[in-house]
């Protein structure tokens, strides 16, 4: 039997990876970036992430979805990913943290 897994745990594991994924335009991974809206994770360890992109002509804009849920789904214990993406509300500066505001000088 598979050892059972906590799903705050997996959440915090998933969070580690997208940490890990940078925007090629701005040197500030996705998360900080703000481009993360939600990860969801069931009890069957299935994935769901809803994210934005900066823009919807964004260059990354096929890629970027495509390499989030490749490096998500290399996640021991998770069984699916699925990756949407929405422009509601759509993408603004507001939405970065201080780490990423303080990293890109805005502070």
């Amino acid at each position: 039997m598979e050892p059972q897994i906590d799903t705050a745990q997996l959440g915090e594991e998933i969070v580690k990876v997208l940490k890990t994924i940078y925007d090629p335009e701005i040197p500030v991974d996705i998360y900080e970036l703000g481009l993360i809206y939600d990860v969801m994770v069931s009890t069957d360890n299935e994935v769901k992430i809803l994210m934005t992109l900066t823009s919807p002509n964004c260059p990354v804009a096929e890629s970027l979805p495509a390499e989030v849920e490749e490096k998500i789904s290399k996640i021991e214990h998770v069984k699916s990913t699925e990756v949407e993406i929405t422009f509601d509300p759509p993408w603004t500066r507001d939405l970065m943290s201080e780490e990423a505001k303080l990293e890109l000088g805005m502070l």
